[in-house]
């Protein structure tokens, strides 16, 4: 594994994911006082609907086209990669053409009767028309990662984001504000106009690629190579996604079970779901970017046989998603207040950072588990865990939301949360022994709260202050002092020994 290779696609991925969840954050406050909480939770719902339609499309095929590019470029059999792509291109038209045809035929049934709100239907149609370009944009974004080369999927990340939030911008503003049906579809087809554009760059930068190379016509059972591991893995996600689909339908529904409007539900899950999770998972950039960057790494890694350099990987990935989450925890639940009055002049929004900060650190090393488990060949058994870990939600949603609330929401998100991250851990504890991560995770939570304490104290005296002033100020005390208090406890010394076991195990 090239150290310094790893460094750089992360860093730069990492900044281009900062750079877009910002750009995002801003784009949701515009959409939050544009259509206000009720008009958020309608366009959630729509979205989760997409993201089941958008498994269907993909149907695996991005993970599986990193997985086999980077066994290519592993095995030194480079000459294949343009029939790898072009067979991965191949199962995504097919699979997204078919995904649209489906949704254009069913919208008014999902609308209607599924979501339960008739003014979804537009937005379903518009969506209809991107899912064969998200599909063969998949495609083409697993062949970049897998041959280690991230800049040009950001370029296109970019593209689409800013083109998508101007689009929506000026599709928004010939709309009036109470129309809550067409903004969304506004919205919505701006998702699916910066989708369209990415596919393009996409595809020109791959035709660059080969462009003055001879490219290989006899490579033979590619596609094969590449259903393989797609079509097992898109079954798994059918299941997982449409789970997740199930329970975000039936999170208003319980919100009005326990005594709430329709209205009301979309506000409470609007705020949740749109409003407080963007400001939630905007650090966690850093560690999607991770567990996207490290997975040709460790394949490629696993077909050399080098194991120590496996070893040495997974102990810095592990520690640092920990230190850095506990960080994010002791600012968020500090400021919880500050931020929600800030960015939406919203005390409730406030009210929710603070009670979701805490799931920040098994979220954040979740995220960076399940990237290493991927890389190492474990796909299907995250694929399994995140299935039974919807299966379990949506239990706990029917039996505690219509009575509990949104406060029986966050347990839910909670349980969920811990028992995706418990299992896991476990499982990688099979492939390696964690030396020491029970008194390393006690330390740096003592050094969160002790952070966040002092603060507290501090913040009171900076109340005249600009709210912004003391965010800032504020936030760089926390960090100052969580960083000696992990020094002096030598948090970073935690070490990770992996055991010399069969990855296909």
């Amino acid at each position: 594994m090239e150290g310094k290779r790893l460094l750089k696609n992360t860093v730069f991925l990492t900044a281009t994911s900062l750079s877009l969840r910002l750009v995002g954050l801003a784009f949701q406050v515009y959409l939050s006082k544009k259509m206000g909480a009720g008009g958020i939770g309608l366009f959630t719902l729509v979205m989760s609907v997409y993201g089941f339609l958008a498994t269907l499309a993909i149907s695996g095929i991005r993970f599986a086209t990193t997985r086999v590019v980077s066994e290519n470029v592993g095995s030194g059999n480079g000459a294949k990669l343009s029939a790898t792509v072009r067979s991965g291109l191949f199962y995504a038209l097919f699979c997204g053409i078919s995904a649209s045809v489906l949704l254009f035929i069913f919208a008014r049934f999902i609308g209607n009767g599924l979501i339960g709100d008739g003014r979804t239907v537009l937005s379903l149609r518009v969506l209809g028309l991107s899912l064969p370009f998200i599909s063969a944009g998949a495609c083409l974004s697993g062949y970049f990662t897998g041959t280690c080369r991230v800049g040009r999927t950001s370029a296109a990340a970019i593209a689409q984001e800013l083109f998508k939030i101007v689009i929506s911008v000026v599709l928004l503003s010939l709309i009036p504000n109470e129309d809550v049906e067409l903004s969304c579809a506004a919205v919505v087809g701006g998702n699916a106009a910066g989708e369209m554009l990415s596919f393009f760059i996409l595809y020109f930068l791959f035709r660059a690629d080969f462009r003055k190379e001879k490219e290989d016509n006899k490579a033979k059972g590619e596609l094969k190579r590449l259903a393989k591991i797609a079509v097992p893995l898109a079954f798994s996600a059918y299941a997982r996604t449409a789970l997740n689909t199930v329970q975000n339908l039936m999170i208003p529904r319980g919100f009005e079970k326990s005594g709430a409007s329709r209205e009301l539900a979309l506000a409470a899950y609007g705020k949740i779901q749109g409003m407080v999770f963007p400001i939630m998972t905007f650090p966690q950039a850093a560690f999607y970017s991770l567990s996207e960057v490290i997975v040709p790494e460790l394949t490629e890694e696993q077909v050399r046989g080098r194991q120590d350099r496996i070893d040495r990987a997974s102990n810095k990935l592990l520690n640092t998603a920990m230190v850095f989450a506990f960080l994010i925890t002791a600012v968020l639940f500090t400021l919880s207040d500050e931020l929600g009055d800030w960015i939406y002049s919203d005390a409730e929004v406030g009210r929710f950072i603070r009670y979701l900060s805490l799931l920040m650190p098994p979220m954040y090393m979740d995220t960076v588990t399940d990237g290493m488990l991927r890389g190492l060949g474990q796909h299907l058994y995250s694929m399994r865990l995140n299935i039974l870990d919807s299966i379990l939600t949506s239990v706990l949603i029917w039996f505690i939301l219509p009575k509990y609330a949104a406060n029986g929401y966050i347990f839910i998100l909670y349980a969920s949360e811990l028992f995706n991250f418990s299992l896991s851990i476990y499982k990688l504890s099979r492939l390696t022994r964690l030396r020491g991560l029970g008194t390393a995770l006690l330390k740096t939570a003592f050094s969160a709260a002790g952070a966040s304490a002092l603060a507290s104290f501090a913040a009171k005296a900076l109340d005249p202050q600009p709210l912004l002033a003391k965010i800032a100020l504020v936030t760089v005390m926390i960090s100052a002092v969580y960083y000696l208090l992990v020094r002096s406890l030598n948090v970073s010394d935690m070490r990770i020994t992996l055991k010399r076991k069969k990855f296909s195990e």
